[in-house]
């Protein structure tokens, strides 16, 4: 057994009302300047839909990810070296522009500097690209809020595969779906493709936390990394010829603060914190044959941060003891692991993400209101989940690769949860049949609803800051070396560290003041700030 830790992420979808907050926020920390101007590490999609890029799930398309050979080996779908050497200077299996979209902006000075007339003046829209006048098409953002339309619904490609396989009773349900929203990051994947897929190895995972990043030095611009991700989330950098991506905002995480979407996110949706897992698992869990075996693959390489022989072993392997106390108090390992309600974004990619979502279930209890019954009682909960209009085997395609089984036990979950809280909260005696039926202890649902719906802020992110040390000598060495981002109008000028951090002309935002923000940012009360 090797343990190592990662941080990771649980969205709740429960929660996610489309608001875009966080995707806008991202934007302006890390994508705000020429070249990325198409690029969002951080986007929220309507689901049926087909996502950013188009159709980025469909992998017979895109190949990214990982297969196994006949053998049982796992290998990139993309092609072996040989291939990929062949393709090196010319990769043709990319997204291209229009599959993203063609940023754009208008001649906002028609509007401002425009004499008084008769007419009213136009505004034309002119690419981000190329300057000239275009006409829109197509935007990250085009399919927003229209899940279940006919334009857009049979070319998502989890549709598809499902009315290829069940037939013409998902084709009917679907005319009548209702829509949820799907935030997504980069995952920083246990076994990810972009690392694997690199000719220069410029894409790294940390040791210290699982993070996936860019190294911008050795970067040479061959976007085979772009290929290699099967949720496209590498993106190429037109004006430098460098790749970039989400980098999980490492120096807020390094001081034990949350990434930026996380922070501004309205819904509170999101939830950071360790997972320990075995390092020497991992190769076998992503090669399990069975795609369906993948979910419970991954559960199975994650270890329990409160068995003595766990922390005995990841002191060996040098986990220091904070970050074994974060792993214990972490609500992402009490979401995955414990109550088993989150689960991962498409597990046959074989790349074991580190991002996982727990399934929406409030359209069933609107659902059940509308009809005229209880909407929170279990029994009408438990019987609308094998009813909902959009088929839990959508759901299962999404999070467990088919199998409709982990999906429904965690709506069971969410489901139990709301009729033996809505008991508790109104003063009634509550039904502890009810978590019996789901296999939990009242105790374990009271716990599970407080994480879920009331939550403070140090519940919701537990993040070590055991590397703060490192976090002061690195930015002492950026100010003697230089930053490798830190040219104009790139990420080391700026950010969401200060806008004085690296640039060695200006003096360094400290480690304090991370942490002056983040009592700020948790204080109940102004004075306690």
């Amino acid at each position: 057994m090797r343990v190592m830790a990662q941080i990771a992420m649980v969205m709740n979808l429960d929660k996610c009302i489309g608001c875009h907050t966080c995707s806008v926020t991202c934007k302006q920390t890390w994508t705000n300047r020429q070249g990325m101007e198409y690029v969002w590490f951080n986007n929220v999609e309507t689901r049926p839909g087909l996502g950013y890029p188009r159709r980025w799930s469909d992998q017979d398309r895109w190949r990214g990810g990982w297969e196994l050979t006949k053998r049982g080996r796992l290998k990139l779908r993309q092609g072996g070296r040989v291939r990929k050497l062949a393709e090196i200077f010319a990769n043709p299996v990319l997204p291209e522009i229009k599959d993203y979209y063609e940023p754009w902006t208008y001649d906002y000075k028609d509007l401002t500097e425009a004499p008084l007339g008769d007419d009213y003046p136009v505004a034309q829209p002119r690419s981000l690209i190329s300057g000239e006048p275009m006409a829109i098409e197509w935007s990250a953002n085009w399919d927003d809020s229209l899940g279940g339309g006919p334009e857009l619904l049979g070319d998502d490609p989890v549709v598809r595969k499902l009315r290829d396989e069940v037939g013409a009773r998902v084709r009917l349900d679907f005319e009548q779906s209702f829509m949820f929203y799907l935030p997504r990051i980069c995952e920083h994947c246990l076994n990810p493709g972009c690392v694997a897929a690199c000719p220069s190895g410029a894409i790294y995972k940390r040791v210290e936390d699982g993070i996936v990043l860019v190294d911008q030095d050795r970067c040479r611009g061959w976007r085979q990394c772009v290929t290699g991700c099967p949720y496209k989330k590498v993106y190429f950098n037109h004006k430098t010829g460098k790749a970039e991506k989400c980098t999980f905002c490492y120096p807020r995480v390094e001081v034990g603060l949350p990434t930026v979407c996380s922070e501004t996110c309205v819904g509170r949706l999101r939830y950071l914190g360790v997972m320990l897992y075995d390092a020497d698992k991992v190769a076998e869990a992503a090669a399990v044959r069975d795609d369906k075996a993948l979910y419970e693959a991954q559960l199975g390489i994650f270890l329990d941060p409160a068995d003595p022989e766990v922390r005995r072993a990841a002191e060996r392997d040098g986990i220091s003891h904070e970050w074994l106390e974060a792993a214990r108090r972490s609500p992402v390992d009490a979401l995955i692991r414990t109550y088993k309600v989150a689960l991962p974004l498409h597990p046959e990619f074989r790349t074991l993400p580190m991002v996982w979502y727990i399934p929406p279930l409030s359209p069933v209890v609107e659902a059940v209101s509308a009809s005229g019954h209880d909407g929170e009682a279990a029994g009408n909960l438990f019987g609308a989940i094998d009813a909902l209009r959009i088929p839990l085997e959508y759901l299962a395609e999404l999070f467990t690769a088919g199998d409709v089984l982990p999906v429904r036990a965690a709506l069971d979950k969410l489901a139990a949860m709301r009729s033996f809280m809505r008991d508790v909260n109104l003063g009634r005696v509550p039904d502890t049949s009810v978590p019996a039926a789901v296999g939990m202890e009242p105790e374990a649902v009271e716990a599970m609803y407080r994480l879920l719906a009331i939550a403070k802020y140090e519940e919701r992110y537990v993040i070590p800051t055991a590397a703060v040390a490192d976090a002061r000598s690195l930015e002492e060495s950026a100010l003697a070396e230089g930053c490798s981002l830190d040219y104009d109008g790139g990420p080391g000028m700026t950010g969401p560290f200060g806008d004085d951090s690296g640039r060695a002309s200006l003096p360094l935002v400290t480690i304090e003041n991370f942490h002056a923000a983040r009592r700020r940012q948790t204080a109940d009360r102004e004075e306690d700030a």
